[in-house]
């Protein structure tokens, strides 16, 4: 039949003129016949040079990157030429110099490393990489610096003279401030000095350089409530005095000066806040010549310090 013989003749022309169907293959040309994808670089086909030349290069790339990683730090650091040098100068208590491996030494870097000598303080040989983990500004070198070791109040009570003098921050945050405060207060005899824990400045690097040494002789406590730490001095006996340019009452004018007296100073900006204020026993203020100008906390602390010392002439 004609539809037969069209039939017979498609057959022989998918078969390549053979006769019959042929056997299936079971799905197993399927794998030859998928698209094996781009080439593999050289360097990934482990027949080529590149690839052995790879291979041969991974051992010695690994064990630098495991050095790095074996790089630990731990409380705070200064980093930088400046800022390291300054601190070693300053005596801010250290526990070890971090030196980049084929640094360039200037004049900087070679009396740090004296001064590290000379205090018997461990030095670090690491990677650059490593330094910059601390500071992508250290240029080479940090310090790492010991935790401050912070008085408690009670601890500032039992010392104080006879009458007390202690100075409280209430909201600065600048630590250099509180570093030229500290130094203010031992050039005035102050017993001690109480800062928050939480919205105030802490016993940092910047602190222990702005106090030029000072903090070394200086107790400082850090309270979790400074509103209780208020009254808790009011119980020994103590008047609490806050600094505040709104005052009517002027601080050369103060009669509690030779009493036993807390000094609490305000940010430069807010002042004392509301609670702390309505604590005091009496707020004053610090003449000057303008309304509109006020003063940077330390300086403030400073002149305060000076009237009470004069009072107590």
């Amino acid at each position: 039949m004609a539809g037969n013989s069209s039939r017979r003749g498609a057959v022989r022309k998918s078969t390549g003129g053979k006769k019959g169907p042929s056997k299936g293959t079971g799905g197993n040309n399927k794998r030859r016949l998928a698209g094996k994808g781009p080439t593999p670089k050289a360097e990934d086909r482990p027949y080529h040079a590149a690839a052995k030349r790879k291979s041969a290069a991974k051992p010695a790339r690994s064990s630098r990157s495991e050095k790095r990683s074996n790089f630990s730090f731990h409380g705070e650091m200064v980093a930088g030429r400046n800022a390291v040098l300054e601190a070693l100068r300053a005596d801010v208590p250290s526990t070890e110099l971090i030196v980049a491996r084929s640094i360039d030494i200037d004049d900087r870097i070679e009396e740090s490393l004296k001064l590290a000598l000379k205090k018997a303080l461990p030095i670090r040989e690491v990677h650059r990489a490593d330094v910059e983990k601390i500071s992508m500004n250290s240029q080479g070198i940090a310090l790492s610096i010991k935790p401050y070791q912070y008085s408690s109040l009670d601890e500032i009570l039992l010392r104080a003279g006879k009458p007390g003098l202690i100075v409280a921050l209430d909201g600065v945050t600048d630590p250099r401030n509180l570093g030229a405060i500290i130094r203010s207060a031992a050039a005035f005899g102050v017993d001690g000095v109480i800062i928050p824990e939480r919205r105030s400045a802490a016993m940092t690097a910047a602190a222990w350089k702005t106090s030029a040494g000072a903090a070394a002789r200086m107790q400082v406590a850090q309270v979790t409530n400074l509103n209780r730490a208020i009254e808790d001095v009011q119980e020994r006996g103590y008047f609490v005095v806050g600094l505040d340019g709104e005052s009517d009452e002027l601080i050369n004018n103060m009669k509690v000066a030779t009493e036993p007296i807390m000094i609490i100073v305000g940010s430069e900006g807010k002042g004392l806040s509301k609670l702390t204020r309505e604590k005091c026993d009496l707020v004053v203020k610090i003449p000057m010549r303008s309304t509109t100008e006020s003063l940077n906390a330390s300086v403030a602390t400073s002149i305060a310090l000076f009237a009470v010392d004069e009072a107590r002439k």
